[in-house]
């Protein structure tokens, strides 16, 4: 009886030791300097080989979806004979060529986007500036006689003339006699101000800092054309005055703004006797870059005491 237990227990130590090898062979043993070694490594393994692989993948996602600073310039002419030329005249442009048709009419993708832009222009004449823009410059804002946009639209005249009320809050708000004078309006963009003001401003008073030229206190006019300098030069008397104002939308951009820039501004003054600097927006002349150059041009206009054709640059 006692050998045949003995047996047993052999026979179950045996399979025991057996299966235990088994183990031992598919996972090594952590109590091993090689085991350690493995169970270090192999968790690592795979981890690496996926971030290598998602790093790989991964400029390919991020240019698929990221947004482009320009719209696409490229042509739907089918087989041009001179490619070359027609691709030169894409990216020196941003007008519509290269269009083709569909029989004798533009194509759907064409007249979507001819809808699509002169909505965009319709918004800007239309629109308001946002008070919030207003508000991080500190503008207070003053009205011409404009009425509203339909008049404004009809009657340019009424929009050179500020009211009576915004005579007296320019009176009463208004630095007199500044150096230089900055004058913002919506003119006919609202949607220009909104995007450019931003950069145009501050890039502008670096620029005149750096000049050492003061500057009196700016303000917004709304419903402003540009002869509108001229009356807030009867008021202020500046020396020289910088309007930054919305430009009429177009189908390219309903963006754009322009600065015109004026020695003594005053009433009766004729358009040859203005400085301009116009097509400043993003895909046009970076309002950045334009808000230092309106600088340089208003320190030589106090130079030449001149502004316009009299003016040399």
């Amino acid at each position: 009886m006692e050998q045949q237990l003995d047996f047993l227990v052999d026979k179950v130590v045996a399979e025991l030791q057996k299966k235990l090898g088994e183990a031992s062979e598919q996972a090594p043993s952590p109590k091993t300097e090689t085991g350690l070694i493995q169970l270090r490594s192999e968790p690592k393994a795979e981890p690496v080989v996926s971030a290598t692989t998602a790093q790989a993948q991964a400029p390919v996602v991020n240019e698929q979806h990221a947004p482009s600073a320009e719209p696409e310039r490229t042509s739907h002419v089918p087989n041009p004979k001179y490619k070359e030329g027609l691709d030169e005249l894409l990216s020196s442009t941003p007008a519509r060529i290269g269009v083709w048709r569909a029989g004798v009419r533009p194509l759907t993708k064409t007249m979507l986007e001819l809808r699509r832009d002169h909505a965009a222009a319709v918004d800007a004449v239309y629109g308001e500036v946002s008070q919030a823009v207003l508000d991080q410059f500190s503008l207070f804002t003053v009205e011409t006689q404009y009425d509203n946009t339909e008049n404004y639209l009809k009657r340019p005249d009424m929009g050179r003339v500020l009211t009576e009320e915004g005579v007296r809050t320019l009176q009463e708000r208004g630095q007199k006699k500044p150096q230089v004078q900055i004058v913002v309006s919506d003119g006919l963009s609202a949607a220009a101000v909104d995007a450019n003001l931003k950069d145009v401003l501050p890039s502008l008073m670096d620029s005149l800092k750096s000049y050492g030229l003061t500057c009196g206190t700016p303000f917004f006019i709304k419903g402003g054309r540009v002869a509108s300098m001229d009356h807030v030069g009867e008021i202020l008397e500046p020396e020289v005055l910088v309007l930054l104002i919305g430009e009429r939308p177009g189908l390219v951009t309903a963006h754009s703004m322009s600065a015109y820039m004026c020695y003594r501004p005053r009433k009766g003054m004729v358009e040859s006797e203005r400085t301009v600097i116009s097509n400043i927006h993003r895909q046009g002349t970076s309002p950045v870059e334009a808000g230092a150059h309106i600088g340089t041009i208003l320190s030589k206009m106090l130079e030449q005491k001149a502004s316009g054709v009299k003016l040399v640059l």
